[in-house]
């Protein structure tokens, strides 16, 4: 069953008690990545492979998304900087142990490509707190697979 999150704001990227980062380059520029992950938003199951749907709610204002497991979210995006910065706050989860969750990604210029970095913020139970640690490397990796399947994607006949 789905829960009401602590509603917290954008400060709160730099101020979770844990804060996962992660970092890669994709082969695309800053505007074309931006619009994947703002304006495509269905299509972020295609590259993003732990997610199995998403959609916009709310006239664009939030994104239901779902993953591999059963776990869902309902977002509200707190930022959305074109070619730089793209940002939501998790307000409902079945998540467990969940309490407060930011996602942020930030676009910059990197040769001819992005360097795209994901900060994942959060607050939870002890428990979730040592799983989410304890599953690092697993998070960063797939990240970078979704980065890579990203760079694939916006390198396409369709792409960019």
């Amino acid at each position: 069953m789905a829960r009401r999150l602590r509603s917290v704001d954008l400060d709160f990227v730099e101020a979770a008690p844990l804060r996962l980062v992660f970092a890669a380059e994709v082969a695309a520029p800053p505007e074309a990545v931006y619009r994947a992950l703002a304006d495509d938003v269905e299509g972020w199951p295609s590259w993003f492979t732990q997610l199995t749907s998403a959609r916009p709610i709310d006239a664009g204002a939030g994104r239901e998304v779902r993953l591999r497991g059963g776990i869902r979210f309902r977002e509200t995006i707190v930022a959305a900087e074109p070619g730089s910065r793209y940002a939501y706050r998790i307000d409902d989860s079945n998540a467990p142990g969940l309490q407060a969750l930011v996602e942020e990604w930030l676009l910059t210029p990197a040769g001819t490509g992005t360097r795209v970095q994901w900060t994942f913020a959060a607050d939870g139970a002890a428990l979730f707190r040592f799983t989410m640690r304890r599953a690092r490397p697993a998070v960063g990796r797939s990240f970078r697979d979704a980065v890579r399947n990203l760079g694939r994607r916006l390198s396409g006949p369709a792409g960019g």
